[in-house]
């Protein structure tokens, strides 16, 4: 169990029965460590498995918990998000909290609701603004605000409301008597109902913590009042509880999340145990070292929390600062890089444009277009909820009564998707229709590896759908199971059943579209961070020092999602001929005046390519890997904190042949190299001429007039040699 964990882990995964709080940096392993920590304390009899409780944030993030314990040989741990678990308690305490009335309908939506209640009120709301209301409504729900304290509440939190606070808080009151007159809850009231069962009823109560007496909390940070409430209900005044989470990584506190309940855990928790993850094997340390430099500068109580991430991969390539003369010109600019690194064998799945806004998108999707480079949104819908997802999976269970049961599954799944008009080889050439097909052709994939891996027995084992649904959610697909015979069309379509009900989505092949919050939780090879200007990162909504934080944490997030190769860029202007725009204020000190800029088919040369990319080039620390911000750091190569490598006897030789220069030519001797020139000198050593060139300060012209001289020192020539009469000549 603890075989392969790293020191850091190890204490997570043995640290005693209380309260625990892992502060998890992005890429440190933190699944695989609550997970061993569940696994271990069940293993060794400290526990019992089925009296476990694990909360996350995502389906997607339950049902790899439920694997990785699967695959560490433990079975019955609850692994829900927090709406799945209140609503399972709700419905079965039903009949006894309600005395026998039905269960009232929970909304998927609150939009055509909101729309009802603006009406009520005399508001038009188009879709957008229904959208902002139920948003504002959500976040006062989830702060355990009612309507009546909704006006003071919005002040205090400084909430950009879409009408007046007052007028807010009508279509609010008008919304909840609607609910109630229709007989329909909202995920908040469901949350609310598993909270009032708990608290008042004490038999209810004494039921649920005694089947859940351990619990773990996965993404802390992220959780909001209601919430937080709902797992005091739970622990009941007990202290089992592990909570992991990463200050740097609150990014959604305009939909009521908070970081206060992480930060304040070792106030409220005295005898806590705390343990620090910051080994980041997902990142090399050169997209590390940017992301430590980014979030080193972020303030307020989340920074009493930040982590400084130490990568523990093999060094890449460095990350790219790109400066465009506008928007379009940056989409084409990207789109290119993107269908070269797929000509290059990168998988486009395994490639990310991640931008601010959602409105940031288009530009993106009709360059790849143009590009032929294929593409899918992400978190504009979920997967089995598009309609020719929809559409493919009743063509799929109507093609078992009609293709042979002997025919190959995924023969089997392409004949069955012809029906609604997929073809493996007609792609489109872009855009929706492309999308579209790609969508299917994700559904031709899973197929395969499905076939390749089936779960061996499980529909034999089964005895209903809900069963089923409870079991398949628990069975390690393909481990540790004999196959007895080779997987049928209607083994997949039981397979995609459980997929959509637990919203485990498959791959789809192309490049991914995703704003930086729907980002949150996934990783790429590549990742191109776009539109990095200042209005749009900070957005010009973030008023506040804390608002702005928050975007500072947005690009954190957005830096860590990549792991090898990294780009950023923004544009100067929105458009063509557009008014000027500041890079981000977030970006590493490189080149702030907005004149290295690219034009798309401008024609510059290559040695100006090469000048523009030497000085808008990040520059890691040769020690550490941090990213160097300040000029005189660059030059050395070094932070200033980090131990110095200088050749005294280089750098004694490199002063006396400065001088005897400075003299021939009659001027000072920093007008040769400066001081700290000759310091970078004497720790870097070059070698070459390119590695000369390499350090800043050291142009075309020095190392034409002093590239031969500095070079032989280096090599070890006295300075006697290099400082002859006819070459000092030479160089006056």
């Amino acid at each position: 169990m603890l075989a392969g964990l790293d020191p850091e882990q190890r204490s997570a995964v043995t640290a005693p029965a209380g309260p625990v709080c892992i502060l998890a940096g992005a890429g440190t392993g933190k699944t695989r460590a609550v997970t061993s920590r569940i696994a271990h304390r069940a293993l060794t009899g400290d526990i019992s498995a089925r009296h476990v409780l694990a909360v996350t944030f995502t389906a997607r993030a339950a049902a790899e918990m439920r694997a990785r314990l699967t695959a560490l040989g433990v079975s019955g741990v609850q692994a829900r998000t927090f709406h799945a678990a209140a609503l399972r308690q709700v419905r079965y305490f039903a009949p006894r909290l309600l005395q026998g009335r039905a269960m009232p309908e929970l909304l998927d939506s609150k939009a055509r609701v909101v729309t009802l209640a603006a009406a009520r009120v005399g508001l038009r709301a188009d879709r957008a603004t229904a959208r902002d209301l139920a948003g504002e409504i959500e976040w006062a729900k989830s702060s355990l605000v009612e309507p009546g304290e909704y006006v003071v509440a919005a002040a205090k939190a400084l909430r950009d409301t879409p009408y007046e606070p007052a007028k807010v808080a009508e279509v609010f009151t008008a919304y909840e008597r609607l609910k109630r007159a229709n007989g329909v809850i909202d995920f908040e009231d469901m949350l609310r109902a598993a909270v009032w069962g708990i608290e008042e009823h004490p038999d209810v109560a004494e039921q649920v913590r005694s089947q859940y007496r351990h619990f773990v909390v996965d993404e802390y940070q992220d959780v909001n009042p209601l919430q937080q409430r709902l797992l005091e209900a739970w622990l009941g005044g007990r202290d089992d509880l592990t909570v992991v989470g990463d200050a740097s990584q609150t990014i959604y506190s305009f939909t009521g999340a908070t970081s206060a309940y992480l930060v304040d855990f070792p106030r409220r928790h005295r005898a806590a145990t705390v343990v620090r993850l910051v080994r980041d094997y997902r990142s090399t340390p050169q997209v590390v070292g940017l992301a430590n430099a980014v979030i080193s500068q972020a303030r307020g109580a989340e920074a009493r929390l930040r982590l400084e991430l130490s990568g523990q991969r093999p060094p890449g390539p460095e990350p790219e600062l790109r400066i465009f003369t506008d928007e379009p010109a940056e989409a084409t600019a990207v789109a290119a890089r993107c269908r070269a690194l797929v000509t290059a064998g990168t998988p486009a799945r395994e490639i990310a444009v991640l931008f601010r806004t959602n409105a940031q998108s288009e530009a993106y999707e009709k360059a790849l277009t143009e590009a032929e480079v294929p593409y899918a949104v992400q978190g504009a819908e979920r997967f089995f909820e598009r309609a020719e997802v929809r559409q493919a999976m009743v063509a799929l269970r109507a093609a078992t009564r009609s293709v042979p049961g002997d025919t190959p599954l995924r023969d089997a799944v392409v004949e069955g998707l012809a029906a609604v008009g997929w073809a493996p080889d007609a792609a489109p050439a872009g855009g929706a229709a492309r999308e579209r097909w790609e969508a299917l052709a994700a559904l031709v994939q899973l197929a395969e590896e499905f076939a390749a891996s089936p779960p061996a027995s499980a529909r034999s084992e089964l005895a209903s759908p809900a069963v089923a649904s409870e079991r398949l959610a628990e069975l390690s697909i393909g481990e540790g199971a004999a196959v007895e015979r080779p997987a049928t069309l209607a083994d997949f379509n039981d397979e995609l059943a459980r997929r959509a009900a637990q919203q485990h989505v498959p791959t789809v092949e192309g490049v991914t579209l995703a704003s930086l919050h729907s980002a949150k939780g996934l990783e790429w090879d590549a990742v191109f961070l776009v539109g990095l200007s200042e209005g749009t990162l900070p957005t010009t909504y973030a008023k506040t020092a804390e608002q702005v934080e928050e975007e500072r944490r947005l690009l954190y997030v957005g830096i860590t999602r990549a792991r090898e190769w990294l780009w950023l860029s923004y544009a100067v202007a929105r458009s063509p001929g557009g008014r000027s725009r500041r890079p981000s204020r977030f970006l590493p000190q490189l080149d702030r005046s907005g004149g290295g800029t690219e034009r798309a088919g401008s024609g510059a040369g290559p040695a100006a390519r090469r000048v523009e990319r030497r000085r808008t080039q990040i520059v890691s620390c040769r020690i550490c890997g941090a990213t160097l911000l300040a000029g005189p750091d660059r030059k050395l190569g070094r932070c200033p904190t980090c131990p110095s490598d200088i050749d005294e006897d280089l750098h004694e030789r490199l002063r006396d042949w400065r001088a005897r220069v400075a003299a021939a030519q009659k001027v000072p001797a920093y007008v040769v190299f400066t001081d700290a020139t000759l310091t970078a000198l004497a720790e870097r050593r070059p070698a070459r001429p390119e590695e000369l060139i390499a350090i800043a300060g050291i142009g075309p012209r020095k190392l034409g007039l002093y590239g031969e001289p500095v070079l032989a020192l280096v090599a070890g020539a006295a300075v006697e040699e290099v400082c002859s009469e006819k070459t000092l000549e030479i160089e006056s």
